[in-house]
């Protein structure tokens, strides 16, 4: 068989399972990397041109499940800064849903490709890109480049690379949900070994990533879920992660929580997914001069902040994007967090959140479970 062929063969088969293997011996022979027998990378510069890409496009904003469809686009000619790149794997995250739905802060000039967050390949780069080569893995910098896609060609300041070393549903979901969690963990209190967090939406995948990154700091965590058929699964799940406590909404207007202070401090600071009366009761446990941070709304209801919590406990409401936080740092700045967080996954002290691996053509089934209420599983498009 022609070494290109070899090459296309065993990268789709990689790409639909889903994993890369990257532990043990490798040679290299004819533009492809064994390892044992098994493809880790494959380099397509002696392969034939990709002109065309598979994509999830939607051409008006609506109900995701309507409006969202499978088509062919031809992929743009490689300029000199701007590297062609096949992607691997995409989470579909709430940003990505309410950005279908019309809602969201930014929205992409429409037609659109669908997907915020994902982790390609490079297969190819133009005459003068300095920061990415062909093999590296890349991930977006920004919002909005559409990574629902098999391939795209994306201009090189688009992209930061990243280690292959991790696993694949790792590097997938890097660029959202762990970076916000590492920020408001760092940039809004100074939090100490022995400190407390409280957090709403802690299944999600930025609570899991919280649960994590503050286990790593020595803070204890109040990890607050919804009430569920499968609650004792899901509290031994984020237990597991490092979760202090694991309590249910009802639970943060009860007595129960003053024997929970009696172990750990009243919260420095909380972070809020959801909005409405649960962001309220979050705030109430804080303890004076802390602060909630305000990522998400899921609830759609909007965050009352009760008087007695401004006058006597001087609380501060903050609000955080990840989306803001990136334009506003350099590559540099957010090269070095993303190497803090790589290297708490290699120790395997921050895993990547529940993930159910969907083939982009059963996107519509991705799309219905990734809108379900208690769905703890993100859905990650394998391409």
């Amino acid at each position: 068989m022609e070494v290109w062929r070899l090459a296309r063969v065993l990268s789709c088969y990689s790409s639909a399972c889903g994993r890369v293997l990257v532990s043990g011996s490798r040679t290299r022979s004819s533009g492809v990397t064994v390892l044992q027998g098994n493809i880790t990378h494959c380099d397509f510069s002696t392969g034939p041109p990709v002109t065309e890409s598979t994509a999830l496009v939607y051409k008006s904003h609506g109900d995701p499940s309507q409006v969202v469809q499978l088509e062919t686009l031809r992929l743009p000619a490689l300029e000199a800064k701007s590297a062609l790149v096949k992607m691997l794997a995409a989470p579909i995250n709430p940003s990505d849903i309410n950005m279908i739905q019309g809602t969201y802060a930014i929205l992409p000039d429409l037609p659109a490709v669908g997907g915020n967050e994902g982790v390609g390949q490079v297969l190819e780069v133009g005459s003068q890109v300095q920061t990415v080569k062909v093999g590296d893995w890349v991930i977006p910098r920004d919002a909005g480049l559409g990574t629902w896609r098999t391939a795209a060609v994306f201009g090189e300041n688009d992209l930061v690379r990243v280690p292959s070393d991790i696993s694949l549903l790792s590097a997938a979901t890097l660029g959202v949900n762990p970076c916000t969690a590492f920020r408001m963990l760092s940039d809004f209190e100074s939090l100490m070994p022995g400190d407390t967090v409280i957090q709403n939406a802690a299944n999600s995948g930025v609570g899991q990533a919280v649960i994590q990154i503050a286990a790593v700091k020595g803070v204890h965590t109040i990890n607050v879920v919804r009430d569920r058929p499968d609650l004792q699964q899901l509290t031994d799940r984020l237990k597991a992660m490092g979760a202090t406590h694991v309590i249910k909404e009802e639970t943060l207007r009860k007595p129960e929580m003053k024997d929970i202070f009696k172990v750990c401090p009243r919260p420095k600071l909380a972070l809020n997914g959801v909005g409405g009366k649960s962001a309220t009761e979050l705030l109430r446990h804080l303890q004076t001069g802390g602060t909630m941070v305000t990522y998400g709304g899921m609830a759609k209801q909007p965050v009352t902040v009760p008087v007695s919590a401004l006058i006597f406990k001087d609380v501060k409401v903050r609000g955080f994007w990840v989306t803001q936080w990136k334009r506003d740092n350099k590559h540099d700045v957010l090269r070095v967090m993303l190497e803090e967080l790589c290297i708490l996954i290699r120790a395997g002290k921050l895993s990547a959140p529940s993930c159910t691996e969907v083939d982009m053509k059963d996107f519509h089934k991705a799309l219905d479970n990734a809108m379900k209420p208690y769905m703890s599983s993100k859905q990650i498009l394998v391409m």
